[in-house]
């Protein structure tokens, strides 16, 4: 079991870190941005058996990895789009876009149909997932500077 996480995670951080070197991340925080994505997928297959849909799946990888995402950019005072990118790639429905695309040229318009719902329910749960923690993040930052201005 365990073995069954460990590779999958650490090809999912040195993808990240892979991408972290062509986005030009300097320093430690090429490690956090690797350590992101493999946060995120180790979330995704934790979740796997619990929830039994991809969709599902990306979304609570997404609520970890913007949650990770807002933590580093405050603690390492950097934007939080770097750590959230790099991160969130191991999760890109790339296989999905391009199955869906060689059934639509194949014309099996069942699979394309069914691999394009899927395809557009994890990149849309991947959205959700970000907008969620960064709109949260955004309200309890707005109230803590509206309650230390209003004293």
């Amino acid at each position: 079991m365990p073995e069954d996480l460990i590779l999958p995670c650490l090809y999912a951080f040195f993808a990240s870190l892979g991408f972290g070197f062509l986005y030009n991340i300097h320093g430690f925080g090429i490690f956090l941005c690797g350590l992101g994505g493999m946060l995120g997928w180790l979330v995704y297959l934790i979740t796997a058996p619990l929830v039994h849909s991809p969709i599902i799946q990306s979304f609570f990888a997404a609520l970890v990895i913007s949650a990770y995402s807002e933590i580093m950019s405050r603690v390492r005072k950097a934007p939080v789009t770097g750590y959230l990118l790099i991160a969130f790639l191991p999760l890109v429905p790339g296989g999905g876009i391009y199955y869906t695309m060689k059934y639509c040229v194949d014309g099996m318009t069942d699979l394309f149909v069914s691999k394009g719902l899927e395809t557009m329910g994890i990149a849309g749960a991947l959205a959700a997932g970000v907008l969620l923690v960064s709109s949260t993040v955004r309200l309890i930052t707005d109230f803590h500077r509206h309650r230390k201005d209003s004293c």
